[in-house]
């Protein structure tokens, strides 16, 4: 898959672009570009970019001025994905209150002018979440205009090294949003592990999993294995955006992912800061329900 020129004329110091050829069933004709692709039903292809953004001490306007950047840079993609609380670094638990903001607030605002700049849905990763007394890990799915399709706040908060879950209000709802592409499922980090989640969204019909996180480096295992596990056991796409860099002493593994119904990797990122690239599209993800019985042979009396 060729870059574009805009994008390979890029110095490579500043942001890499990890680009992994795709199955031909997958991508439609060699060659094509994302607004030629179509599956049989006519639905066209949808063009990632998942933005495995670098978390670093500095200041929330250092953050959005870096990922303002990153996101221009993906202005042929579909869908952009953040990762999780990439304005101020998961580990910051002392700037959590400090720093919550209201869907009024800089970030959300910001990245809405962003979706209607670059006229793409945009996951917003997520950011500390202030409603009432109340604080969240929220992330948000925004369409090509601007508007809020949805919102989705992180059901499962870590408690293993962790003060998310002294600081932060659980969720408690489920998030499947409709779209064009297809129906997609919001979850965020930790909530990996539970695969009970999945299943709900997928009976609410799910068929692209949308994970942001900050992921650290002693279980990339882990992360690697239960990124393809959801996708193969739910028969869907997932597509997960995980940051990098140190944050209060804990350093993020990267290794963002985009993964097909049968848990193949389509791309992945690496431990750098980059941009991963894929096209799928809803096709496949119905191809493989229908060739593969698992989901219809599902025993719910036992």
């Amino acid at each position: 898959m060729k870059l574009p020129a805009h994008r390979a004329g890029l110095p490579e110091e500043e942001v890499s672009f990890v680009l992994r050829p795709l199955p031909r069933q997958q991508c439609g004709a060699g060659g094509a570009r994302p607004g030629q692709i179509q599956n049989h039903q006519g639905a066209q292809a949808m063009r990632i970019a998942s933005i495995q953004l670098k978390v670093t001490e500095e200041s929330k306007d250092k953050a959005l001025e870096h990922a303002t950047w990153m996101i221009r840079q993906c202005r042929e993609a579909d869908l952009i994905l953040l990762p999780e609380l990439w304005n101020i670094g998961f580990m910051s638990f002392d700037r959590y209150r400090d720093e919550a903001e209201t869907q009024e607030g800089r970030t959300l605002t910001l990245l809405r002018t962003l979706a209607r700049e670059l006229s793409c849905h945009v996951h917003t990763g997520s950011f500390v979440e202030k409603r009432g007394d109340q604080l969240y890990n929220s992330s948000f799915l925004l369409n090509p205009q601007g508007e809020i399709l949805g919102s989705y706040r992180k059901i499962h908060l870590f408690s293993y090294q962790s003060e998310e879950a002294e600081l932060l209000t659980p969720g408690t709802s489920v998030a499947v949003i409709p779209t064009e592409f297809g129906n997609f499922g919001l979850a965020t980090c930790y909530d990996l592990r539970f695969p009970e989640l999945f299943r709900k969204m997928l009976d609410q019909g799910a068929e692209f999993f949308l994970i942001c996180s900050a992921w650290p480096s002693p279980r990339l295992e882990h992360w690697l294995l239960l990124n393809r596990t959801r996708a193969l056991e739910n028969l869907s796409c997932l597509i997960s955006s995980n940051c990098i860099g140190i944050n209060r002493g804990t350093q993020f593994i990267g290794h963002s992912l985009i993964v097909d119904p049968w848990g193949e990797m389509i791309a992945g990122g690496n431990d750098d800061e980059c941009i991963v690239w894929g096209e799928v599209d809803r096709d496949i993800v119905l191809k493989a329900r229908a060739e593969f019985p698992a989901l219809k042979d599902r025993v719910f009396k036992i």
